[in-house]
């Protein structure tokens, strides 16, 4: 756990792979940093255990409910990295379609369109082998990320849920990485970014030399 932002309204701090948002057998990532700050905090988003990176943690239920209508709105960026071991359909685009669940937990694309997850992305070669994917999701659904590469042909390397069982198994973590914010708050805008260190597909020179193009990651999207 990394403290970003602490200022009146909100807190960013960043969660390790592998911790659970919410506490189940052991106190989650929000109780911890309110633990670590001596302070209540409230979600405003989530990640999945097994994604690291950036996360907003409100001060008051009031500032609460402002970036809830602010998520609604589509008013807060978000960017993610990914890496993946398998060739993508396509380099750059867009997944859109509806979700639903699947077995297991699982969720999956639907034939329809009446409430898509709408996912955007660029992606480079890094080594032999690696895609590595700039991702800005504009709607917020329950494994969107996870499930858009998968339909991609490109499951997250050391995904457990979504990539080959395989694959999965021979990977520290899995490559999901939640890598900026950007958002207007009571007439300050703010952006925040932190690049992953934890994992070896995440230290190599490729993707280092990558993410310092990749720094502004706003710029290579188009709203």
């Amino acid at each position: 756990m990394r403290i970003i932002e602490n200022n009146d309204y909100f807190v960013v701090a960043s969660k390790n792979a592998d911790v659970n948002f919410h506490s189940e057998d052991e106190a989650g990532f929000v109780v911890q940093v309110s633990q670590h700050l001596g302070i209540p905090l409230y979600p405003v988003h989530r990640l999945d255990r097994m994604t690291s990176g950036l996360v907003i943690l409100a001060k008051s239920s009031s500032v609460a409910s402002l970036f809830g209508d602010m998520f609604s709105n589509r008013e807060v960026e978000k960017y993610y990295l990914a890496i993946s071991i398998r060739k993508p359909k396509k380099k750059q685009g867009w997944v859109k379609g509806d979700m639903g669940k699947a077995r297991r937990g699982d969720y999956k694309f639907l034939p329809t369109n009446d409430n898509p997850a709408i996912t955007q992305f660029i992606s480079t070669a890094l080594r032999t082998h690696e895609r590595l994917f700039l991702i800005r999701p504009h709607t917020g659904k329950t494994h969107q990320i996870r499930v858009a590469l998968k339909s991609l042909g490109s499951p997250i390397a050391g995904d457990s849920r979504y990539a080959n069982s395989d694959d999965a198994k021979t990977e520290s973590r899995g490559y999901l990485h939640a890598y900026a914010l950007r958002f207007g708050l009571h007439g300050v805008n703010y952006c925040f970014s932190l690049a992953p260190d934890v994992g070896e597909r995440f230290r190599s020179d490729e993707f280092i030399e990558s993410i310092g193009i990749w720094s502004k990651p706003w710029e290579f999207f188009g709203n």
